[in-house]
């Protein structure tokens, strides 16, 4: 294989998906590197439309197996005997957190990455997220606004293929929407109550990259509409929803200026002292232990926060002894993730006559309303709230009592209404939060792996008792019965939406990347996964990174045609 390609992209997650489509698409010849093996849309969905019964165990995975291999990874709701293939093996990628200090690291390597597994919510960030830092004085400013990002978020959403309602709110942008997915008639009974008896409250049905009304363009590619089985975590043959492998994969492919290679570890990225610029990166054979150095002009790492990071830290050389672009000493520090596990839920006494129609991959959406036109004293920044109402089905007969027909008779019919709402709300930047490598210990490959210590703080275990509060409030106010506020202890990792660790600031001196996701130390060299964030927001974190990668993937061309790099 060619050693020298103008661009080389780590990871083929969202993150790298979109650069490798954004760079092969303006001329650019990109070399992907993935760390797992080859995944094929459709033919590789072992699990896909599959009825329990269909599957071993009616698709649960022995005790013994769990525990031994996903220790981590079983903490996930989406992991199960249908999707484990797209789940890493704990024992064999390992990391250090501390006992009183856990940290869950939810972790795919394939092709594709975790794009075939996140629970495809797309919300915009607004003004006041990126301007947040600045104003109380956690975290350093953000070097971009909204007004730099606006269009952006056009482009990926008008590709991805973003359905949901606009709304006109000053906390949550409206975007390029397809058709909206219909609420049931508990959601809307509950929507009116709230609205009413909340007037600063909105309650909207999720927005979420699944494809109501494919354009064109989506169809060209191969993708069709949603077929509202929702069991997306099981890979979708249709390419209904968003992922790497049903639409910026195939989008590169026809450009005939990708090339892609698996199985390939990327140890450190390849840093010249004399001209001040990465060359490339080392690669290790995940199968046969083979090294070797790949060349480019470029370098994009979109491993994941941790995974590109961990490269990073492991990338040294004279000029950075403490890892590459590391010259503020900023990388590692500020780990964040989203808090959640904090809300209630409830039966509703109505609407014995109703059901719902399909199984809708999505739910509804309640934006951020503390401290936004006036200061709460309990916490800073906000949460919002993601749940719904549907009727159990006959996998409730799990926990309930009786035996026989008796049993059954009882399951010929749907259970009484429930509504869940579940709080996910922003952690702020803390330099405490942090990651390093560990010398003492190195994966199969021989690289050290990542110690992680990270933890909520006052203002997180605040926010979640208001989370719980308001959820309670907002059900019994809606009419709900039998409401069970709860606030469970999540790990900070759960919510799988960590980021932070080689954040972007103005200041060379306090951050690790510039405006445009550019090392400031390093010109080459662009990091656009979850690890550039300055702060954590309370949305839902990927479409901002797509919209960063996009945006940085273009700068990164027009610097390269105007000789820059």
């Amino acid at each position: 294989m060619n050693s020298d390609f103008d661009a080389i992209v780590v990871g083929s997650g969202i993150s790298g998906g979109w650069a490798i489509k954004e760079l092969t698409e303006r001329g650019l010849k990109v070399l992907l590197i993935e760390r797992g093996p080859e995944t094929i849309h459709g033919e590789d969905y072992i699990g896909e439309g599959k009825a329990p019964w269909e599957l071993p165990y009616h698709g649960a995975i022995p005790e013994d197996t769990l525990s031994k291999e996903y220790a981590i990874q079983q903490q996930c709701y989406a992991l199960n005997d249908a999707t484990k293939q797209f789940f890493v093996n704990d024992h064999q990628h390992p990391y250090i957190t501390k006992k009183d200090k856990p940290f869950s690291w939810i972790r795919g390597y394939q092709l594709g990455g975790r794009s075939l597994l996140w629970y495809r919510q797309s919300y915009r960030w607004s003004e006041m997220d990126f301007a947040a830092n600045k104003l109380d004085g956690y975290g350093v400013d953000w070097p971009i606004r909204y007004r730099d990002i606006a269009p952006w978020y056009d482009h990926v959403e008008t590709f991805a293929g973003i359905s949901g309602s606009k709304e006109g709110l000053e906390q949550l942008p409206d975007g390029q929407f397809l058709p909206p997915m219909e609420m049931n008639c508990v959601e809307l009974e509950v929507k009116k109550q709230i609205e009413h008896q909340f007037p600063n409250r909105s309650m909207i049905i999720g927005r979420c990259a699944h494809l109501t009304e494919p354009t064109k363009e989506h169809l060209e590619l191969g993708r069709g509409q949603c077929q509202s089985r929702d069991q997306c975590e099981r890979g979708c043959s249709f390419g209904a929803y968003f992922s790497t492998l049903s639409a910026t994969l195939p989008a590169a492919k026809r450009t005939n200026n990708l090339t892609i290679l698996t199985d390939s570890i990327v140890q450190s990225v390849i840093y010249d002292d004399t001209k001040k610029r990465a060359t490339g990166v080392r690669v290790i054979d995940a199968i046969t232990n083979e090294r070797k150095e790949l060349n480019a002009r470029i370098i994009f790492l979109c491993a994941s926060t941790l995974g590109s990071t961990q490269i990073m830290l492991n990338s040294r050389s004279a000029s950075f002894p403490n890892g590459i672009a590391n010259s503020s000493g900023c990388l590692g520090l500020n780990l964040m993730d989203h808090i959640f596990e904090s809300g209630a839920s409830g039966e509703y006494p109505g609407f014995k006559d109703k059901y719902f129609k399909g199984r809708r991959p999505n739910g509804i959406y309640i934006p951020r309303y503390h401290n936004i036109s006036s200061r709460d004293e309990r916490f800073l920044r906000g949460f919002g709230f993601q749940g719904g109402g549907k009727r159990p089905s006959w996998k409730r007969a799990k926990s309930m009592p009786g035996i026989g027909v008796s049993l059954k008779e009882q399951l010929r019919k749907p259970g009484s209404w429930t509504f869940n709402l579940g709080g996910f709300g922003e952690m702020l930047p803390d330099k405490r939060n942090r990651v390093w490598l560990d010398e003492n210990l190195k994966d199969k490959w021989g690289i050290p792996v990542l110690n992680i210590e990270c933890t909520l703080r006052d203002n997180e275990k605040r926010m979640l008792k208001v989370m719980s509060e308001d959820a309670r409030e907002m059900l019994e106010a809606s009419g709900m019965i039998n409401v069970q506020p709860y606030n469970n202890s999540a790990p900070p990792g759960l919510a799988i939406h960590e980021m932070g660790t080689a954040r972007m600031g103005h200041d060379p001196k306090t951050s690790v990347l510039n405006k445009y996701n550019q090392a400031h130390d390093v010109p080459n060299l662009f990091v656009t996964d979850g690890s550039c964030m300055a702060s954590s927001a309370c949305q839902n974190p990927s479409l901002t990174y797509m919209a960063l990668t996009a945006r940085a993937s273009a700068k990164a061309v027009e610097m390269l045609q105007e000789g820059k790099l």
